[in-house]
């Protein structure tokens, strides 16, 4: 495919990745030699996401608020061949790419400049009426350029409305599969619980514990299959004290995930309350908010 032209105008370079969903694929604009990343997906896959996860883009870059800048554009969608076809921003590594450049761990200061945008994230995704479904350092990255300093989420393959247009909240349910990412799914996700705002809010506590610590006490359970898998996942999660999960860290990690698990199904979680725990902890550290993460330190290659 490398070379291939994909809607008369990009031309592919470099394949970045694939999974469930298909391929991703850096290209170039002929006509403004700018780079873009390629989406694609078989038209006849059993579980067609690119078209929604397109809609909710558009969505987001329907509003002209300043953090919609913080979700990559969408420039073409469209069918070639066999395959759909999503054009976006090219944006940065993840943030998994970059906690494993940084062998697995994170510091303090790091983690706490990454929770602060990655909270308003969620909230921005919250407000469009959204909820993402998915939460997990895979789907955070840093931009490119003059944004390398600046979080994006991306990947809204699993994502969903919470909430119509007149304010009418989704109903609760129960009996449903799980959504999402086993290692940082909600304990209510893994229930079978209809998901809403408050699930996106424990899933990004289970991130910030796991670049504190470089792991979950859930990780690498060995099991026969899929389901007995994520059935020792759950069993886990449930019975491991929140304060065994963060025991080391500073207080205000247990304080967040105990506040996330005392939301309830339709409540809004209260974002500035959660982003101040952590702002408060990076004032008492004395951290200057300089953008120095872990991952600009390294020595240049």
């Amino acid at each position: 495919m490398e070379g291939q032209i994909v809607a008369k105008n990009y031309q592919l370079t470099k394949k970045l990745g694939s999974g469930a969903f298909g391929e991703i694929w850096k290209a170039t604009s002929l006509k403004t030699r700018q780079e873009f990343a390629v989406k694609f997906e078989e038209v006849n896959s059993k579980h067609q996401q690119l078209y929604g996860e397109c809609r909710i883009y558009l969505w987001f870059h329907s509003d002209s608020g300043s953090l919609a800048q913080a979700i990559p554009n969408v420039v073409y969608y469209g069918v070639e061949g066999t395959r759909n076809v999503m054009i976006m921003d090219l944006l940065g590594p993840s943030l998994e790419d970059l906690f494993n450049k940084c062998q697995k761990k994170f510091s303090l200061k790091t983690v706490l400049m990454c929770a602060d945008q990655m909270i308003k994230r969620i909230e921005y995704v919250h407000t469009r009426r959204i909820i993402h479904r998915d939460i997990k350092p895979d789907n955070f990255t840093i931009g490119e350029g003059k944004n390398a300093h600046r979080i994006f989420i991306i990947d809204f393959g699993l994502a969903k409305k919470y909430m119509t247009s007149q304010g009418e909240h989704i109903k609760y349910r129960e009996g449903k599969g799980l959504t999402g990412t086993a290692r940082y799914a909600s304990i209510n996700t893994h229930l079978g619980v209809e998901q809403s705002r408050r699930d996106d809010m424990e899933s990004l506590g289970y991130v910030f514990i796991y670049f504190l610590k470089g792991n979950l006490p859930w990780q690498n359970m060995k099991a026969r299959d899929i389901k007995e898998k994520y059935n020792k996942i759950k069993e886990k999660k449930i019975f491991t004290k929140i304060e065994d999960l963060c025991r080391g860290l500073s207080d205000e990690f247990a304080q967040y995930c105990t506040y996330c698990r005392k939301i309830k199904f339709v409540d809004k979680p209260d974002y500035p309350y959660l982003r101040n725990l952590f702002k408060n902890l990076f004032t008492t550290m004395n951290y200057e908010y300089d953008y120095a993460y872990d991952w600009t330190l390294l020595p240049q290659a």
